[in-house]
C-alpha cells in the first residue's frame, strides 16, 4: 500500500452531479478496476485483496457506485438500472484515466463488468467476473434447486412469510441465515469487512433493483438477459464461481464455452464471497490469470 491512504482517495464527479468515492491501492504495472455486488453494497468486503495481492505488482481501485455508502446518495430509484450504472463505470474509468486495464466485478459487479465489456470492451486488457451468471433467469433457477434442499416444510415456511411480505419476521430471517452461511459466506462467524458491508448496505437501491433478499428477485433487473451476447465479449476473461456458490457452477462453465478467450475457475470450498472462504483457490486463479494475460498466453486455453 501507499504511504498516505488519504492522499489516494478521490471523488470522481458522475452524471455532472454526483460525486462516487475511489481508492488507489498499490502502484504495481498490473492495473485493475474492482466493482462491487448488491446492488448498493460497498468495496469493504475487497479489503481481502490487500492481503493477496503485492502492491508492488498490482494497482487496483476500490469503488464505491452512486448510492453507496461511501458516494452520495441521492433519493431518486430513477437513477438505479443497469444501464446508468453502466455509464457510470465508464465516467469513472474516464476519470482514473485507465487504459487497457482489468475490469473486475463479483455478483451484481460481474453482471455490470458484462454490461460494460459489450459496450466499451476496446478500454479492456481483461476482464474477470466473479461469482455472476449471464442471466436473472438462471440465477432464480438456481436459488430455488438451492432452497429446495432444506425440505418442503422449511421451503413452505419460507414461502409463506414471502407471501406476506413478513421479510423480518425471526424465524423466516433464521432460515434466510441459515441459506447464507451455505451459499454466501461459509466463514462463520462471516468476517468483519463483510459484516461491516451488510451493515453499510444501500437498501434503496438493492431494494429497487434486486427485492428484498438474495432469495427473493422482484427489482428492475428481473429480466436481464446476455447468454445470447456472450459470444461479443473477446477479451481475455475470467470466469470464477465457487462450489456452493448462490450462482450455478454449470452455468458459468456455459459462459466459457460460449466466450471466445475465457478460462474457468470453480473454488471448491468457496460460495458467493470464494474470496473470503476459499481464499487460496480465488487469488491464485486470479494471479495466474492475470500473469498469463501479461505475458500473452491467453488464450491458453478456452474452458470446456
Amino acid at each position: 500500500m501507499t504511504q498516505n491512504a488519504a492522499a489516494d482517495v478521490r471523488h470522481i464527479m458522475v452524471d455532472g452531479q454526483y460525486r462516487v468515492w475511489t481508492k488507489k491501492v498499490g502502484q504495481g504495472p498490473i492495473t485493475l478496476l474492482l466493482l462491487h455486488g448488491g446492488p448498493g453494497c460497498t468495496h469493504e468486503y475487497f479489503e481481502c485483496f490487500e492481503q493477496w495481492l503485492s502492491p508492488d505488482e498490482y494497482t487496483f481501485y476500490y469503488y464505491d457506485q452512486l448510492g453507496s455508502y461511501y458516494s452520495d446518495q441521492p433519493d431518486d430509484t430513477s437513477l438505479w438500472n443497469v444501464e446508468r450504472f453502466r455509464a457510470e463505470v465508464e465516467q469513472v474509468r474516464a476519470a482514473l484515466g485507465l487504459e487497457q486495464f482489468y475490469l473486475f466485478g463479483n455478483s451484481w459487479g460481474g453482471m455490470l463488468g458484462m454490461e460494460y465489456a459489450l459496450e466499451y470492451q476496446q478500454h479492456l486488457k481483461g476482464l474477470i467476473v466473479s461469482n455472476m451468471t449471464a442471466s436473472i433467469a438462471s440465477y432464480i433457477e438456481y436459488l430455488g434447486e438451492l432452497r429446495d434442499r432444506m425440505g418442503p416444510d422449511r421451503v413452505a415456511t419460507m414461502k409463506r412469510f414471502e407471501a406476506a411480505g413478513d421479510y423480518d419476521n425471526p424465524e423466516y430471517q433464521s432460515l434466510l441465515s441459515e441459506l447464507y452461511n451455505q451459499h454466501i459466506c461459509r466463514v462463520v462467524p462471516w468476517p468483519e469487512p463483510v459484516q461491516r458491508m451488510f451493515e453499510h448496505l444501500a437498501k434503496p437501491v438493492y431494494n429497487t433493483m434486486q427485492g428484498d433478499n438474495e432469495f427473493v428477485v422482484t427489482g428492475t433487473f428481473k429480466d436481464w438477459n446476455r447468454w445470447a451476447d456472450l459470444h461479443r465479449i473477446t477479451v481475455p476473461t475470467l470466469l470464477s464461481v465457487g462450489r456452493y456458490d448462490s450462482m450455478n457452477p454449470a452455468d458459468i462453465e456455459r459462459m466459457g464455452q460460449l466466450m471466445p478467450n475465457a478460462r474457468v475457475s470453480i473454488c471448491e470450498n468457496g460460495s458467493h464471497l470464494s474470496m473470503w472462504d476459499d481464499p487460496e483457490a480465488y487469488f491464485s486463479a486470479l494471479k495466474s490469470f492475470l500473469n498469463d494475460v501479461e505475458a500473452g498466453r491467453i488464450p491458453a486455453a478456452v474452458a470446456g
